[in-house]
């Protein structure tokens, strides 16, 4: 059992004018493929999504972002309260999506403009065997196609769509960084052989 619990209650939630401040993020894994190196980078990725309580579709963790914390910090503690994971968050966000809450009808002084939700990119390197909602949450590690298909919120679909863009980025420019450094490497390489060669 876990011995963390979740924050409940908006006592603290922060509001922009009308809208509700939610933080989220999309927690991911690189997987590793030893056997076949030419399996392009989105078949590597895959995101872990979560159950809503009662229903059987996913979502990316996220919730209210309160007043006694940053948006980074709210997207790390939804993480671990919902999906039971712990990380490295990208400080820049994927971007910010105005939606409207499934509450929000329900509850008429939450959210009249409805919500606006930052999400952020998360490096999982942590994986809890009991979170504060576990019991009322399945987590599951999906490839990016499955989970556009199985995510149940379109601004969701748009966040997981500029994550895998800001990735495929990330991996392009990682690639042209070793292949420049590669290529500095070779030719110091080189200038130092001739050097010698000089002197000898």
């Amino acid at each position: 059992m876990s011995n963390l619990s979740a924050r409940t209650g908006r006592d603290r939630q922060r509001y922009d004018n009308n809208f509700r401040l939610v933080s989220g993020c999309i927690p991911y894994r690189v997987v590793k493929d030893e056997d076949n190196s030419s399996v392009d980078f989105q078949n590597k990725l895959q995101v872990l999504m979560v159950s809503s309580p009662n229903r059987h579709d996913l979502v990316f963790p996220k919730g209210g972002w309160e007043d006694d914390e940053t948006v980074l910090e709210a997207a790390s503690r939804e993480a671990m309260e919902e999906a039971g994971v712990k990380g490295i968050l990208r400080e820049d966000p994927l971007g910010v999506w105005e939606f409207r809450s499934k509450s929000s009808s329900l509850e008429p002084d939450c959210c009249l403009g409805g919500c606006k939700g930052y999400m952020f990119a998360l490096e999982v390197t942590e994986e809890l065997a009991t979170w504060p909602e576990h019991e009322n949450r399945e987590r599951r590690w999906l490839n990016v196609k499955e989970a556009l298909e199985l995510c149940r919120y379109e601004w969701m679909q748009c966040a997981l769509e500029e994550f895998l863009r800001v990735m495929a980025e990330d991996g392009r420019t990682k690639e042209e960084t070793l292949a420049a450094s590669s290529s500095i490497s070779n030719r110091e390489d080189h200038q130092i052989g001739s050097s010698v060669l000089l002197c000898s």
